[in-house]
C-alpha cells in the first residue's frame, strides 16, 4: 500500500479525514499532526515531519493561505509574492529528494468580507508560483477552481475554512489527483 503525504495548512485538516476514509485499504495517508501554515514555517519542520513520517510515495501539497495574510496593514502580505515562490521552489526541491510524486493544489479562495486578506490575493499567489510547479513537471490539483464558483456555499461563516460540502468537494478532488498514482 502506498504511503499518501498531506500538507498543508487548515484547509488540509478540514479535508485530511474524508481523504483519509475515501483511501481506506488502497493508500496509508499520513500528515504532520501540525497546521503546515505558511511555507517558511513548512520549510523549517519539512525534515523532521519526513523523518518522523516516514518516505511518502505521493505528496499532495499545499501552502499559501497564510502567506497572503496581512497581519500589519503597513507591511502587505505576510510574505511578499517573490520569497513565496522562492520558498515554495525550496520545499519542492525537498520533496522531490524523497522520490515521492509530487501533487500541488491551489490555495482555496476566502469569502468577500475576510478581516485580512483577499479572494484576489490568494489568486495571484497561485497564479504566481503555478510557473514554477508546472516548469518543474508538478500536476497540479485546482482547489481554488473548485470552491471559487461556489465560494459563498462551500466557505463557512468564518470566511475562511470549508463547510461540509466544501470539504466534501476538496476531498473528492484530492482523492481524483491522487488516485492515478495508487
Amino acid at each position: 500500500m502506498k504511503k499518501v503525504l498531506l500538507l498543508g495548512d487548515s484547509i488540509r485538516q478540514n479535508y485530511q479525514p474524508l481523504v483519509t476514509e475515501k483511501l481506506a485499504g488502497r493508500a496509508e495517508i499520513i500528515a504532520p499532526t501540525a497546521n503546515c501554515c505558511f511555507a517558511g514555517f513548512t520549510l523549517t519542520c519539512l525534515t523532521g515531519w519526513l523523518r518522523d513520517l516516514g518516505t511518502p510515495d505521493i505528496v499532495h501539497w499545499n501552502n499559501g493561505l497564510w502567506d497572503t495574510v496581512i497581519r500589519f496593514s503597513e507591511d502587505g502580505a505576510f510574505t511578499p509574492v517573490e520569497e513565496y515562490v522562492r520558498t515554495m521552489g525550496r520545499i519542492l526541491r525537498e520533496l522531490k529528494k524523497t522520490g515521492a510524486h509530487v501533487i500541488f493544489a491551489t490555495s482555496t479562495p476566502v469569502r468577500d468580507g475576510h478581516a485580512n486578506q483577499t479572494a484576489d490575493r490568494v489568486k495571484w499567489y497561485n497564479h504566481s508560483v503555478l510557473p514554477l510547479m508546472l516548469r518543474e513537471g508538478v500536476d497540479v490539483n485546482d482547489l481554488w477552481s473548485v470552491v471559487y464558483p461556489r465560494r459563498d456555499e462551500l466557505i463557512c461563516d468564518d470566511l475562511c475554512h470549508l463547510s461540509d460540502l466544501g470539504k466534501e468537494l476538496c476531498a473528492q478532488a484530492v482523492v481524483k489527483s491522487i488516485e492515478k498514482y495508487l
